[in-house]
């Protein structure tokens, strides 16, 4: 059960990202097919603040679906936030551009966006309760990690996918229709998460609530009723989830736009080099997930904001000077490995962390709400204020003092007001 559990959370997961990341990972490409103009960065922008709108709806998703996870249970919200996410990313794939239809495209984009954000704001939180109300107690920590892995999967695997088909196919092709296939693909990846999921049980905390009749009728409202909920949600959203969505985004998302745009780096050396960092991803958050059992959550955590709020300013330094047109690629992976390994030691704690800090009756929604309003709100429109700065600055490196302020931040709410939650009883 145990197994089946991990892998319908881990595989749906993974299809809620390869999804929505997809888009991230052609930014470039939809701002030249959506979002005509002379100017690149124009452009650019454009296409990000469209992957950020999915972002920005997030939280209204995590409170819908939470507020029903809570109230009806927990499977019947897990599946229905992957049909959502399955149907909208298969109809991206089946857009006309700008050339087709003018104007009408990209609005289609930005509701389809939508749709997606909507999804996975219900998706993460489901994920993350799901899974760690199934986990064993001593080992919590190791078990739930391997639900962040699927971020960086999801990522991989679209970066390879496009990686691919941008050396089997021409730039013409590509443009015309390569861009199409990630997407399209996902029907395939849609029907293998569902049929895992329609076979999963009720998650045996939310059954003993129901059995005993402690169902929440309105969690949502208890969340914001209750003073240590209420301050652990406001907790949650300024430290390790604003945190870790900001690392993971300069990590995984902007770092390529910017050795594309900024460093004038080739677009598939680019997706190779991200790969094998991300690579490295696996183990190390594992790791810290089995670390966070033998120390505590908190410790691990705390460092990885710490090297995060160091990292990111020399980092991005060292990507603009090794980057360029002599490429240096071991540099380069090296220097995303430092961002790597902060990302690791936040995401590695967070899924058992999340689930820990809260009580049954209310979890979905308040694990829900705080962590998508970070990661949509902060980390997802991270790309896009970091670019916007960048431009209004005529300096590439300016606009990364937006995460580095803000993980300063949030490294030093951690440090004053983290709770230690190794070792919680769930049921409570």
């Amino acid at each position: 059960m145990q197994r089946k559990v991990a892998l319908a959370a881990c595989f749906g997961s993974f299809l809620e990202w390869y999804d929505f990341l997809t888009f991230a990972s052609l930014a470039t490409v939809f701002g030249e097919l959506f979002f005509p103009g002379d100017d690149p960065t124009v452009r650019l922008l454009q296409s990000l603040a469209t992957f950020g709108v999915g972002m920005v709806v997030r939280p209204l998703g995590a409170a819908l679906f939470g507020s029903l996870g809570d109230r009806y249970g927990r499977r019947i919200v897990f599946i229905a936030t992957i049909v959502l996410m399955g149907v909208a990313t298969f109809a991206v794939g089946l857009l006309p551009v700008h050339a087709d239809v003018g104007f009408v495209a990209p609005l289609l984009l930005v509701c389809l966006r939508l749709l997606q954000g909507l999804a996975m704001g219900g998706e993460i939180g489901g994920a993350i309760v799901y899974l760690t109300e199934h986990a064993p107690l001593e080992r919590r920590g190791t078990t739930t990690s391997v639900l962040q892995l699927m971020g960086p999967l999801g990522v991989m695997t679209s970066t390879f996918q496009i990686v691919l088909l941008q050396r089997w196919l021409s730039e013409s092709e590509f443009l015309s229709w390569g861009w199409r296939v990630p997407f399209l693909l996902s029907a395939l990846l849609l029907a293998v998460s569902m049929k895992s999921r329609m076979a999963l049980h009720e998650s045996p905390v939310f059954k003993s609530l129901s059995d005993n009749r402690q169902v929440a009728k309105t969690p949502l409202r208890d969340c914001l009723a209750d003073p240590l909920t209420r301050k652990r949600m406001v907790l949650l959203f300024f430290c390790i989830s604003s945190g870790g969505s900001l690392l993971f985004f300069s990590s995984q998302v902007y770092a390529p736009v910017f050795l594309k745009t900024v460093a004038g780096m080739n677009s598939t050396l680019v997706g190779e080099l991200t790969i094998a960092a991300t690579l490295l991803l696996f183990p190390f958050t594992i790791l810290a997930g089995w670390l966070s059992d033998r120390i505590g959550r908190r410790p691990v955590l705390l460092a990885g904001l710490l090297l995060g709020a160091a990292g990111v300013m020399p980092v991005y330094w060292g990507l603009m000077n090794f980057g360029g047109a002599q490429v240096d690629s071991l540099a380069v992976v090296g220097l995303l490995l430092v961002l790597v390994t902060a990302v690791a030691l936040i995401t590695g704690p967070q899924t058992a962390f999340l689930a820990e800090l809260f009580p049954a009756r209310t979890r979905y929604s308040a694990v829900g709400l705080p962590h998508n309003l970070a990661a949509g709100w902060i980390g997802g429109m991270s790309p896009f204020m970091v670019t916007l700065i960048a431009k209004q600055t005529d300096s590439p490196l300016a606009g990364l003092l937006y995460p580095t302020l803000l993980l300063v931040v949030a490294f030093t709410v951690g440090w004053f007001f983290l709770p230690e939650t190794r070792g919680k009883n769930l049921n409570d």
